[in-house]
């Protein structure tokens, strides 16, 4: 990727095409006319796996077990530990996975975990710690590596991780501008390994930025930030926010579910190419984004509701800042000229979200508190 500030960023997406378009073919030479590629087994999700409780349900067929495990449920005397309108939502979950008996539990501690010192980079490091980095630079490198993420099918988590390492490294650690991409490429490595299945190997990194860096280089720099993480990796992200206060702008079942989460993520991961929005918390983000979703798919309704009060923690009045910021990157209003995240939200698969407008204005209307909110 060539720009008016020489960033040494180069997208290979052709030539990873064909790259992989070789493989497969040479993976069909291998098999002869009278060869039959091997069966795949069928991939069981750990949620479908029948793990017997006890000795008794043993005994008994799982319908049944299953029927008075839950008869025992609904008898219990004792009231519910913490009684109130988030076990409205976290009661229905289905998904055993989500923890729903523990999740308001787990978010408690992801919102202490997320005002830590450590782990927030400093809103203005580019001006007290960087002397050959700018913000339009920082941008360009989050961009190339939303592309990087589709090249190689990454997960969000993974995106949102790296920037992360990125922002927390750089308030730090004075770098050049030659060394942006390589700082991109190791957190990228980091955060795949610790969120992929399947992470890209080191030779796919050095091959996307057509062997800018070698393998020893990009191990170095990975070596570099493990020790300024303290090889603390987990860190709670915009995304980790997002997915609940999501679940909680579903509630009055005004909005298209997965228009809303879909518009709800490609608002989130544009925040991610402003440098002005570090300022904000990341649940001040995510909870931005959802109010930001829902006044472009109903601008007539107002965008917040008691249920998302609750569990976001937030008045509208609290995140006008942010979603102001948000909404001017949704309207292109800054950094038009990243392209990235908009062109993966055009797709199908995303509902063409990205495509959806929002009107110019958001009434001040909307930024009122409400009393029974409180």
């Amino acid at each position: 990727m060539a720009d008016k500030e020489n960033i040494p960023v180069r997208i290979t997406r052709s030539a990873a095409a064909k790259r992989s378009a070789a493989a497969a073919a040479g993976e069909a030479s291998k098999f002869t006319s009278s060869d039959q590629p091997p069966q795949k087994r069928k991939r069981v999700a750990l949620g479908e796996l029948p793990i017997p409780s006890n000795a008794a349900l043993n005994s008994m067929p799982r319908s049944q077990a299953k029927t008075r495990s839950k008869k025992k449920l609904e008898n219990r005397s004792d009231p519910p530990a913490d009684p109130g309108p988030q076990c409205d939502i976290d009661s229905r979950e289905t998904d055993p996975q989500m923890c729903p008996h523990y999740a308001s539990d787990i978010y408690q501690y992801l919102r202490s975990m997320e005002v830590e010192a450590k782990r927030r980079p400093l809103a203005n490091y580019i001006e007290t710690v960087q002397t050959d980095i700018t913000a339009n630079m920082r941008g360009i490198l989050v961009d190339w590596l939303v592309e990087v993420a589709e090249e190689y099918k990454l997960v969000a988590d993974t995106v949102y991780l790296t920037v992360s390492y990125v922002d927390r490294y750089l308030s730090s650690n004075a770098i050049t501008r030659q060394q942006l991409q390589l700082l991109g490429v190791a957190s990228m490595f980091i955060a795949s390994k610790y969120e992929e299945i399947g992470p890209p190997h080191m030779e796919d990194f050095c091959y996307i930025t057509d062997n800018t860096y070698t393998k020893q280089e990009v191990l170095k720099m990975e070596t570099e930030i493990l020790k300024f993480l303290s090889f603390e990796m987990g860190n709670p992200t915009i995304k980790t926010f997002l997915r609940r206060f999501t679940k909680a702008g579903l509630e009055e079942s005004k909005y298209p579910a997965l228009q809303l989460e879909f518009l709800g993520s490609y608002l989130a991961e544009l925040s991610l190419l402003d440098y002005g929005c570090l300022r904000f918390l990341l649940s001040v983000v995510a909870a931005s984004a959802v109010f930001l979703a829902r006044f472009t798919i109903s601008p007539e309704n107002h965008p917040w509701c008691a249920t998302l009060r609750r569990y976001t923690g937030y008045k509208p009045a609290e995140l006008k800042d942010c979603i102001h910021a948000i909404h001017d990157l949704q309207l292109n209003k800054t950094f038009s000229n990243l392209v990235a995240t908009r062109d993966k939200y055009m797709h199908h698969k995303f509902k063409g979200v990205s495509t959806l407008s929002p009107p110019l204005e958001i009434p001040p209307v909307y930024f009122e508190d409400i009393k029974e909110w409180s």
